[in-house]
């Protein structure tokens, strides 16, 4: 069973990336009705400088979050994770210091749920899970609190 979520999630990644259905349909997010999901995000991130040649696709750090994330509160903490890190495990924001998929600040906190916090996605989905569902009760409120303040 240790090994059974991670070979699953590494399958349902290559299904993903290796093969887009015929009917998927691309999102105009430079259309004037873009959806919410299109928007920016709330901080200027950037990439470690290792962070290129290290980190795991979006997709496929999406599909392991999954694995983590009930699916009732998937698209909460997707809306969330999509505006503050861009799904980049090595997201820094320059003027805080915050970093990762969920922003941690001081990132350091991270390491309550793992030594490999600063480059392990499964580590940062799991403190970032816990820590909307401990400051805002779960991810859909922490997503309330988001759109009206832009931070969570």
């Amino acid at each position: 069973m240790r090994y059974f979520i991670p070979t699953v999630a590494a399958a349902v990644s290559a299904l993903f990336l290796c093969a887009a259905p015929a009917n998927a349909v691309a999102t105009d997010c430079a259309a004037p009705d873009a959806p919410p999901i299109c928007a920016t995000p709330s901080r200027t991130w950037e990439t470690h400088s290792a962070g290129s040649a290290l980190s795991l696709p979006r997709a496929t750090v999406k599909i392991l979050a999954m694995t983590i994330v009930p699916p009732h509160h998937f698209w909460a903490f997707d809306n969330i994770i999509t505006r503050e890190s861009g799904w980049n495990v090595f997201a820094i924001n320059p003027e805080s210091g915050a970093y990762g998929l969920g922003q941690a600040l001081p990132p350091q906190k991270m390491g309550t749920h793992g030594p490999d916090w600063a480059f392990n996605p499964v580590t940062q989905i799991r403190w970032t899970y816990d820590y909307m569902n401990k400051r805002y009760g779960n991810p859909i409120r922490a997503w309330e609190f988001w759109q009206a303040h832009h931070w969570y």
